[in-house]
């Protein structure tokens, strides 16, 4: 009988992944323009996430997650951030950025080579991994990364996540 129910669990899971995931046609151009979160509302473009977060006092809350394929990225959105109480406390706290590594989707080659760049800048080694931090443009037309502090899965739904969250933003990198 367990047995069946994890079956059941896993059918279900590689059937709503992919139902969410748009297919990846080789050949097919996917220009910046189109190009959109796996989540609605998240940025996808650092330089616009960057000019939100300046106008709001906001920091940045960038998600490195693997949208299609990584079952940690995927168990996090269903049991946090697509919740209304995330939703209502990211609106009021942090500017939100994904940074997707999707295996069954397009992504616009300037796209991949910001989220390479910064998974390196931030030396992420897995997903899903979440900074919470702002940008700085120095004079010479660089930006310098003050980060807060680093995230991942947490159980417990989305108020065991939101106090952590608010626990880094807080201590702003302290």
């Amino acid at each position: 009988m367990k047995l069946l129910n994890i079956l059941f669990l896993a059918i279900i899971l590689s059937i709503g992944t992919s139902v969410l995931a748009q297919p990846f046609k080789p050949g097919a151009t996917t220009t910046t323009s189109t190009y959109k979160s796996s989540i609605p509302g998240w940025f996808v473009n650092i330089q616009k996430a960057n000019v939100e977060s300046a106008k709001t006092g906001k920091p940045i809350l960038a998600n490195f997650t693997g949208s299609d394929w990584c079952g940690w990225c995927i168990k996090l959105r269903r049991e946090v951030f697509d919740t209304p109480e995330f939703k209502e406390w990211a609106k009021e706290n942090v500017v939100l950025l994904e940074l997707d590594y999707p295996r069954k989707m397009a992504v616009p080659e300037d796209i991949k080579k910001q989220n390479s760049d910064l998974q390196k800048a931030f030396s992420v080694q897995g997903f899903p991994t979440l900074w919470i931090f702002t940008l700085t443009n120095t004079d010479q037309g660089q930006a310098t990364i003050n980060p807060y502090g680093k995230l991942s899965y947490i159980p417990g739904g989305p108020q065991a996540w939101i106090k952590k969250a608010d626990e880094v933003l807080l201590n702003k990198g302290k």
